[in-house]
């Protein structure tokens, strides 16, 4: 490894057949985007041991090591814990085109959640946006629900 900060020649690879994959997001994965798809609405899974519930559900508690089942419903709104406004354009892997920018990133605690969620937050105004300040998700038009995270277009600020 060079240890001088002369230029290097850029590696690449070129794909030329496409390569589709599939990913699976589980049993709570599923359940939590089939009630955003369902119910406009958020799930939680919370752990009988320590009482934390996290968003998105998962299999396992990080600190108890307890297998989680019980599901909660959440609420659509929250609390900025943290944020950045995003300038740099790179390829949205989810539709294949440039992202428009800017655009904001967020760290939300959702109301009855002890965990963070990350999402878009659209306001990019930096004298508009602070951490502590209140979002509620918006969500899709129902006819135009798929299933997935981007069911949920943005939080919006509402205080």
């Amino acid at each position: 490894m060079p240890t001088d900060n002369k230029p290097v020649e850029l590696l690449q690879e070129t794909f030329t057949h496409p390569m589709p994959y599939e990913w699976s997001i589980g049993i709570h994965g599923s359940k939590f985007f089939h009630e955003i798809k369902e119910n406009r609405r958020f799930i939680g899974i919370k752990c009988n041991t320590c009482g934390k519930v996290y968003v998105p559900p998962r299999r396992v508690c990080g600190p108890c090591f307890k297998e989680l089942s019980e599901l909660k419903p959440l609420s659509d709104s929250g609390v900025i814990t943290a944020f950045s406004v995003v300038n740099y354009p790179f390829i949205d892997p989810n539709t294949g085109l440039q992202r428009p920018i800017p655009y904001t990133y967020g760290y939300i605690k959702l109301d009855g959640a002890d965990n963070i969620f990350s999402h878009i937050i659209n306001e990019t105004d930096l004298n508009k946006i602070k951490v502590g300040m209140r979002v509620k998700a918006i969500f899709k038009e129902r006819s135009e629900m798929e299933g997935n995270i981007k069911d949920i277009k943005y939080f919006e600020i509402v205080g």
